[in-house]
């Protein structure tokens, strides 16, 4: 999610992601392949195994910007994994009355 994209030439997809895997240092975070083929993409994932995984797509949409979902406003949760909404910030509450407040 860095304004810096590094190019690197390789031989074939399997030493790109290899070497992808190799400088993300199991970090887990964002990860972003442009490809035609299916089954290269699934290569990647099961590979690189990043929380965000955005396929033809800008960094951004991982977190719900013209992409997939909710807008979230981060990445690590109170759990440290997993998109947030308002939600995880925020308390469900309940409050129940019984008798005396009658609408009908």
């Amino acid at each position: 999610m860095m304004p810096v994209m590094p190019i690197v030439r390789v031989a074939n997809v399997q030493e790109g992601i290899d070497f992808a895997v190799e400088v993300e240092q199991g970090n887990r975070h964002t990860a972003i392949m442009h490809s035609t083929n299916v089954d290269n993409m699934t290569a990647f994932a099961r590979a690189v195994q990043t929380t965000l995984f955005v396929k033809n797509g800008p960094s951004y949409a991982g977190l719900g910007l013209g992409g997939e979902g909710h807008t979230a406003f981060t990445i690590a949760g109170p759990t440290g994994e997993g998109l947030t909404s308002a939600r995880t910030y925020t308390r469900q509450r309940r409050c129940t009355l019984v008798e005396s407040f009658r609408i009908i």
